[in-house]
């Protein structure tokens, strides 16, 4: 074999070596833990790893409107689990916009200087609940696992997963580990006419069928299940206030504010806190103002041990608005949001400091 054959061999085998690398699993990383604060479980080929999510969204339990009764439930239960005793898993259900998946990153965002930590898993990655389990298991942080916009389609595999995962596994769960959903739906699966003709009646009781019965026994597998509603104006109007103001807006400018608002929710359909964001990035970019936020989110890095991490000296939320201008809600024909504990309408906010 001259040279020229011996290059050629060499060449085809460098080729097929190539293509085998292509079609078997990636060698397995090492986490580093210290990267960041959350995770996302990605899977290439069979094996899947944790991706650290340096760029966080900023949002604060401060910027959340108009669902105060879930924020304190959800708050209670993550300072539960993220001081050792026990909590529940969550499922968030309701109209869409209103605050669910910011929810869960405004608790991320509060709680993380004190050992909380957060995975994002796929629906159609819930399969490897159990390999993310083992992961993290002895771990001295505290885990939330989020999958955001969850539903099922009939005989999909995750749905069975995510069951074990909650409460049916030989294996005790846990105990630094909490799964928080989100949905549209509040059993998580389809509903169909055809099954409502699988209820009984027993005397004067009504009796669901098993098809029924399966669909509920998924949710009812969370402890606390939190639902959110529609916004009616005059919340819809404290968001928008909030949102320009923490723009860069001016008490005035605000003011002026309230018919273009009004019109933007009829034209959308909808009155939700992703609405009144999006009419505030367009409004106050309009209005040339510098403040305006080009994204959610902020780099968010944790160096320090879990439990050794120096909490923030301010707890994590967002200095108080001043009083700056009257409340929108008392224009234009519509009724002021009545003030709590007896005190006056709440005023626009002045320009607030962004971190």
């Amino acid at each position: 074999m001259n040279d020229k054959d011996l290059h050629d061999l060499i060449a085809r085998a460098h080729q097929f070596f190539d293509r085998i690398e292509a079609i078997l699993p990636p060698a397995p990383q090492t986490i580093d833990w210290d990267a960041a604060v959350a995770f996302r479980w990605r899977k290439v080929n069979g094996r899947g790893w944790l991706q650290p999510i340096p760029r966080l969204s900023q949002i604060q339990l401060s910027n959340l409107k108009g669902v105060e009764r879930q924020r304190k439930i959800m708050e209670q239960n993550t300072r539960q689990f993220v001081e050792g005793v026990p909590a529940n898993n969550v499922l968030l259900t309701g109209a869409r916009g209103t605050g669910k998946s910011s929810l869960v990153k405004a608790m991320l965002n509060k709680y993380a200087a004190k050992g909380l930590r957060l995975i994002e898993v796929d629906k159609s990655e819930l399969v490897d609940l159990a390999e993310i389990t083992d992961l993290i298991e002895r771990r001295p942080e505290r885990f939330i696992i989020f999958c955001d916009d969850l539903s099922f389609d009939e005989g999909d595999a995750s749905y069975k997963a995510l069951k074990v995962a909650l409460d049916g596994s030989v294996n005790a769960s846990t105990d630094n580990m909490l799964i928080y959903a989100t949905s549209n739906r509040r059993h998580l699966l389809p509903e169909y006419m055809h099954e409502n003709l699988e209820y009984k009646h027993v005397g004067e009781e009504i009796h669901p069928g098993e098809s029924a019965e399966e669909k509920i026994s998924l949710s009812e597998r969370f402890g606390l299940w939190l639902s959110f509603y529609p916004f009616d104006q005059d919340e819809y109007m404290e968001i928008i206030e909030h949102w320009l103001a923490v723009c860069g807006c001016t008490a005035n400018e605000i003011e002026a504010a309230r018919p273009a608002a009004l019109t933007w929710t009829i034209e959308r359909g909808s009155r939700s806190g992703r609405v009144a964001w999006q009419f505030a990035r367009d409004y106050a970019g309009k209005l040339g103002k510098t403040a305006v936020p080009t994204s959610r989110s902020t780099r968010v890095a944790a160096k320090a041990p879990a439990g050794k991490r120096p909490a923030a000296k301010d707890g994590g939320k967002r200095p108080a608005a001043k009083d700056g201008g009257k409340s929108l809600a008392a224009k234009d024909g519509g009724k002021a949001p009545a003030a709590k504990s007896g005190a006056p309408a709440k005023p626009a906010a002045k320009t607030a400091r962004r971190k």
